[in-house]
């Protein structure tokens, strides 16, 4: 990234450049950990419009700052890493995979985190691409409980590799060998593609609210979850209003309706 770019960013994400005194320190990181996820929307719009997904700096950076969209887990902590490698952080990416029902891991490369180092050689894990998650940044060497905004976190050993669990439940399973952006195409290939997937089954625009609470719009259902949990919904009757809660309350701009593809659906 270049500085110009670099401004760029920190303008969506409404965030000054950390001064150079400050440089790429644990606060900073956040901060700017936080406002992503107020700002910039955990979303799967491309999937449902057809849309291509290419893993390359320049193509998420022209996505997530200059469209102003979302995205999901390769493509939002793809150019968080980017920026926070900018910055100054030394930024690690890692391969995940998801802990599923009755306890089945997703396929390989099912997700992509980040182990951050700040300038004082503390380690984080951080993670603004999995929707319902951490609103801050992970101790990653701790493996006592971590209080944050969204839950109770602990990273527990798994043999070679690490579990991040929430409330109790196992979120997912992180390796620690380092990769690559380039690592994770084919598990964005298959999020995208699969009928399997609960990206392509399912269409999905969310984000962290000011008061630590989240928006969603899950399909033509908008639902507001406060921070102590209460939950209210409705369903959006019209297009206008489909188009007016993605503008307003996410910021982003469609030139049409979003519908869900059905890849099992069976035609005459």
């Amino acid at each position: 990234m270049n500085s110009a770019q670099v401004d760029a960013y920190l303008r969506r994400l409404g965030a000054e450049r950390p001064q150079r005194a400050a440089g790429a320190t644990a606060d900073v990181l956040r901060e700017l950990h936080l406002r992503h996820l107020r700002t910039v929307p955990f979303e799967n719009v491309s999937i449902h419009l057809g849309e291509e997904i290419v893993l390359e700096e320049k193509r998420l950076l022209d996505k997530v700052v200059g469209a102003r969209r979302g995205g999901f887990c390769y493509e939002l902590n793809g150019a968080f890493g980017a920026l926070l490698g900018a910055l100054g952080f030394e930024v690690t990416l890692l391969a995940a995979r998801v802990h599923g029902d009755a306890g089945r891991l997703g396929i390989p490369y099912d997700h992509l985190a980040l182990r951050v180092r700040a300038s004082d050689g503390s380690e984080w894990l951080a993670d603004v691409g999995f929707g319902a998650h951490s609103h801050y940044p992970l101790a990653f060497g701790d493996r006592v409980e971590q209080k944050d905004p969204g839950g109770s976190f602990r990273i527990v050993e798994a043999g070679p590799d690490l579990d991040v669990v929430v409330n109790g439940r196992p979120q997912y399973r992180l390796e620690v060998r380092p990769r690559e952006l380039g690592d994770f195409v084919a598990g964005a290939w298959w999020h995208s593609t699969s009928p399997a997937s609960h990206f392509v089954q399912s269409l999905v625009c969310s984000r962290v609210t000011e008061d630590g609470g989240r928006i969603t719009l899950s399909g033509r259902t908008f639902k507001v979850t406060g921070a102590d949990g209460a939950r209210q919904e409705r369903e959006l009757g019209t297009d206008e209003e489909v188009f007016g809660a993605y503008r307003e309350r996410f910021g982003i701009e469609l030139g049409c309706v979003p519908t869900v593809r059905n890849p099992l659906a069976v035609t005459d």
